[in-house]
Order: C-alpha cells, then sequence, then structure tokens
C-alpha cells in the first residue's frame, strides 16, 4: 500500500515490515532514529511505545496509543492516525455517527483510537471487554460509559453502531465476539479486522440486512494520513485502495 503510493508520487523509498519482539522494541527505535524516515506501529507496541518517544502529539497522548512515529532530525514524534483514520472510513461510507450510541467492543490501542474520535465527534460511547479491569481504564479515563456482561444483549441490541476492535475473527474466522444471532436491532455494524475482509460478525449481519463496514477503509485512511505526516504529500488513496486489496488477495490465495 505504501509503495504503490511512494510510485504514485514520484518518491523514492520503501515500506518494510520489521519484526519487532517486545524486548527488542527500544532497539529497533533507535536503529529508526539513524535511518528512517518515520514507521508505523502495531499490536502489541502502541501503548508500551510512548516511554521512547521524544514527542507525543496531543491526540496520541489523550488516545494513549501511537500507531505512527516521523523522525525528525533524529527526534521521534509519535502520532495517532488510527483515529482520524476511522472517522474518514464512516464519512465515506456515509454512516452517521454524531449524536449516535457507539458500542465498542474491545480496549486495547485501536479501541481506545476510535472511543477517542467518536467522542471528539460527538457520539455517545460505551465500552465491553471481556477483561472489565482494561474497559474500566479506558472508561475513567475518557469519561465513557462501562458496560458489564449482564447488559451486554440490552445495549448491543440498541446501540446505533457497533464496532469490534477485538482481534476475534482474525486467527478463527468461523469465531465472533458475539453469541450468534446477537445484533444491533437497527444499528451498523463495524468490524475493523480486513483479513479476512469478511469476518463471521459481519457476515451475520449482512445477512440479517444490516449495514456493515469491514476493516479495509480504516487501514487506508490511517495509512494515508501516516503517509502524509512522512513525507508532506496527500497520496493516491485510490492507488492504496488498490494495492491493499491487492495484498490482501494474494495473502487469501497462500
Amino acid at each position: 500500500m505504501h509503495e504503490a503510493a511512494l510510485r504514485a508520487a514520484g518518491l523514492e523509498g520503501s515500506y518494510q515490515a520489521l519484526e519487532t519482539p517486545p524486548a527488542f522494541l527500544h532497539a529497533r527505535l533507535l536503529e529508526v532514529r539513524r535511518g528512517f524516515a518515520g514507521v508505523n506501529v502495531t499490536i502489541p507496541h502502541k501503548e508500551n511505545v510512548l516511554e521512547y518517544l521524544d514527542e507525543i502529539s496531543p491526540e496520541a497522548k489523550a488516545i494513549g496509543a501511537v500507531n505512527t512515529i516521523v523522525c525528525d532530525q533524529g527526534r521521534l514524534v509519535g502520532y495517532n492516525t488510527d483515529a482520524l483514520g476511522f472517522i474518514y472510513a464512516l464519512d465515506e461510507a456515509g454512516i452517521a455517527y454524531r449524536n449516535k450510541k457507539a458500542l465498542i467492543l474491545g480496549a486495547g490501542g485501536a479501541a481506545r483510537a476510535i472511543a477517542y474520535a467518536l467522542k471528539e465527534a460527538g457520539a455517545r460511547v460505551a465500552v465491553y471487554n471481556r477483561t472489565r479491569e482494561r474497559a474500566m481504564a479506558l472508561c475513567e479515563a475518557m469519561g465513557l460509559q462501562l458496560i458489564s456482561e449482564p447488559l451486554l444483549t440490552t445495549e448491543v441490541l440498541g446501540c446505533d453502531l457497533l464496532i469490534n476492535t477485538t482481534s476475534v475473527g482474525l486467527k478463527d474466522p468461523g469465531s465472533s465476539p458475539l453469541p450468534s444471532g446477537l445484533l444491533p436491532q437497527t444499528g451498523v455494524v463495524v468490524d475493523i479486522i480486513y483479513n479476512p475482509p469478511t469476518t463471521r460478525l459481519l457476515h451475520e449481519a449482512r445477512e440479517a440486512g444490516r449495514v456493515t463496514l469491514g476493516g479495509l477503509p480504516m487501514l487506508v485512511w490511517q495509512g494515508a494520513l501516516a503517509f502524509e505526516l512522512w513525507t508532506g504529500i496527500k497520496p493516491d488513496v485510490q492507488v492504496m485502495y488498490a494495492a491493499a486489496r491487492a495484498g490482501l488477495q494474494n495473502l487469501s490465495s497462500l
């Protein structure tokens, strides 16, 4: 996706996946300081990386997670493009969120970004997570509604926007973060997993006639925002979409 954007913009450079075990995170960032324009950060490093940065943008500080780092003359500056990338994905799909009731499943780095973005945009945000303490910490930090297990069914049925940010459905496409048949009565269902492109949750929602959105748009838009931070140039988003779809198709054929 980023390689395609670089070529389309006529820029030299490359984008590589760097396997980074948790114990090697600090050493990897020293390497980034020496020779990179910037990097993306993914799980499990989005929160732990903060302590190694020289500066953190206001939205990343409020979210408590970084997914994009810019190396500015050896200084590492952390950003979070997941938040705005999610909003751009909703806008592109014509999905309303202002003054709507949103229920987020999960409480990790992506959940924090999405919760922040939705609240800033005027949505009423609730969070459910199987590990209650993690959800409680997120809700207390951002002033969100904590949903306990006994209330989950009622909250799912009544929400306008259901967002799965957990990894359920990623490694096992036959699994879902919700009991079978439990869906919003009229609300939109979003799953930020992009591989597979249609998770069980999305399949069940579509079968039930709900509006759905997969994870590819958020992936592309957060990437486009990161690309602009690194290069100062707005990328061709349609080029990034095409490259991302081709890459995912290649993965699925392996």
